[in-house]
């Protein structure tokens, strides 16, 4: 092996250390916040395992043993780390390690979230080639028709694009179920807009494997061992860098 081999871009190793994003890394690099060996850090730096590391003048020790959970995030509570706003991810959450979301669900939506502190993770499931699901609960503010059903499933024309193909199902007069295999930004929302509804209540019941049923509102629990095995399994074949364009 040779020695570049055994070297990590540095916002990686910031990222599977459960710091921050590697967005987010490569912004506290342009600010000067990390150094390695006392010296400061360039974006597209390289690091072997054995180098010193420092954020914000605080030490970090390589890969830690990683943690993954389920939260039901109730309305109200905002998916941030920024302990200035309130009802900010950090305090709801009370753990007492640094974990970060793996897909965000907005202030006014509800339901399950996946947290760990393995960046390797949150990049796997959030990459949209990966084709990983999510299911939600959708309540809209007037009577659901068969050509609103057919057009969400169809893909609906947002944000300068058409969303995925999707599964859409009935529920109730005012309610159904949607699963993607994608995320943009409040994508539910808008796709409703679009055809002419508004959303009164949007709850995630499922991210891959992983079930809402169990978690009452506002709690959270580890993933059992059978759970961070599939998760593993389902994994194993997905990329966590996105296709070059």
């Amino acid at each position: 092996m040779t020695s570049d081999e055994r070297l990590i871009r540095i916002n990686k190793f910031l990222s599977e250390a459960g710091i921050c994003s590697r967005k987010q890394a490569d912004r506290l690099i342009e600010q000067g916040e990390v150094e390695v060996n006392g010296q400061p850090a360039y974006l597209g730096m390289k690091i072997r395992e054995t180098d010193q590391v420092s954020v914000s003048g605080r030490g970090i020790e390589s890969k830690p043993e990683p943690v993954y959970l389920l939260y039901h995030k109730p309305v109200g509570i905002t998916c941030t780390h920024d302990l200035a706003v309130k009802g900010n991810l950090v305090d709801a959450l009370d753990f007492p390690q640094r974990v970060f979301a793996v897909g965000r669900l907005d202030k006014a939506s509800e339901g399950l979230m996946l947290l760990t502190n393995d960046g390797e993770i949150v990049n796997k499931i959030l990459r949209v080639e990966n084709a990983h699901q999510k299911r939600y609960q959708v309540t809209v503010d007037k009577a659901i028709t068969p050509a609103f059903l057919q057009a969400m499933a169809a893909g609906v024309e947002i944000l300068d694009t058409v969303t995925r193909p999707c599964q859409v199902s009935q529920r109730s007069e005012d309610c159904f179920e949607i699963v993607l295999t994608q995320g943009l930004n409040r994508q539910i929302r808008r796709m409703c807009k679009a055809l002419g509804y508004r959303v009164t209540r949007l709850r995630r019941l499922r991210i891959m494997h992983l079930e809402l049923d169990g978690l009452s509102e506002g709690e959270w629990r580890l993933l059992t061992p059978e759970e961070r095995n599939q998760l593993t399994l389902q994994l194993r074949d997905s990329s966590s860098l996105a296709k070059t364009l």
